[in-house]
């Protein structure tokens, strides 16, 4: 008898653990759980900790309380402007309605396939009200809010709530990047000419402007110099014609030797009458008074 004494100990704990665990089921604080009788949800339990239940007749379906992410497979998508773009997103939601839950889509899996569908449908037709340029550098904030709250409102369905709805990375078709390059480029040189055309335009309008300027300043310049010229032979008229009443004949000596200097060169021979006007002052070594 003392020997079966341990054996009948580890028995007797067996089935008083059994016996615990077929009446009791533990909530952790990530889970919460939907209690089960013969397969229908009868209770739901959010509170974490040590739950009772009935034994053989009841069963604890444990569902996850915390964020969860979704991260959808890239799908093709066209904008307002009939352009194709391939866009992955990720979303982030949580089950805020256990049995509701249970009920629709049973389990993560299933609510995932609902979620590809909901998010992939609200993204089509909010990206088909905008174009492209919109999609790549326009308010994508604003635009993934009211994703986001459209997704959700047909979320709450299935017990579920859309926290958020990102797009990771648009791109273009390989099919189609080709022509949409060659049409990006197509309009930049087209914008090229314009700009260019412009350039020369304006250029020919200040060059122009230039020219006149120009013409415009030398003539001033030309027409000032004239006046200062005809000024500057006046004065010197009047000096030459005050000096010349003052003393005439020193006047005519001093202007017939300037005429002796710039015509008696070296090598100059000058044929004179002896009773030339020109020669007199040879003639009469005299200066006049």
């Amino acid at each position: 008898m003392i020997r079966l004494l341990p054996a009948i100990v580890l028995a007797l704990g067996v089935i008083s653990y059994l016996g615990f665990s077929a009446v009791t089921f533990q909530v952790g604080q990530w889970q919460q759980a939907i209690l089960l009788q013969f397969g229908r949800p009868v209770r739901t339990v959010t509170a974490p900790g040590l739950h009772w239940k009935l034994p053989f007749v009841q069963n604890a379906e444990f569902i996850e309380k915390r964020l969860l992410e979704y991260d959808a497979t890239p799908k093709e998508l066209i904008t307002l402007d009939k352009q194709q773009l391939v866009v992955d997103n990720f979303s982030r939601w949580r089950i805020v309605d256990a049995q509701k839950f249970y009920e629709s889509v049973t389990n993560e899996a299933g609510a995932q396939s609902r979620l590809d569908d909901i998010i992939y449908s609200t993204l089509r037709e909010e990206l088909g009200r905008v174009t492209l340029r919109d999609v790549v550098s326009g308010d994508r904030d604003k635009l993934l809010a009211e994703i986001t709250r459209k997704s959700n409102e047909r979320a709450v369905a299935y017990g579920v709530e859309i926290v958020d709805v990102r797009i990771k990375r648009t791109e273009l078709p390989a099919k189609n990047e080709a022509n949409v390059f060659s049409r990006m480029r197509t309009e930049r040189e087209r914008q090229a000419k314009r700009f260019r055309a412009e350039g020369e335009e304006e250029s020919r309008k200040i060059r122009s402007l230039a020219e006149k300027e120009q013409r415009v300043i030398l003539a001033e310049a030309s027409r000032k110099a004239d006046i200062i010229r005809g000024e500057g032979d006046a004065e010197a008229t009047k000096i030459y014609a005050d000096a010349y009443n003052k003393n005439a004949g020193f006047y005519r000596f001093l202007r017939t030797l300037e005429a002796y200097e710039k015509s008696m060169l070296e090598g100059t021979t000058i044929v004179l009458s002896p009773d030339s006007e020109f020669f007199r002052l040879l003639q009469n070594s005299e200066v006049p008074k």
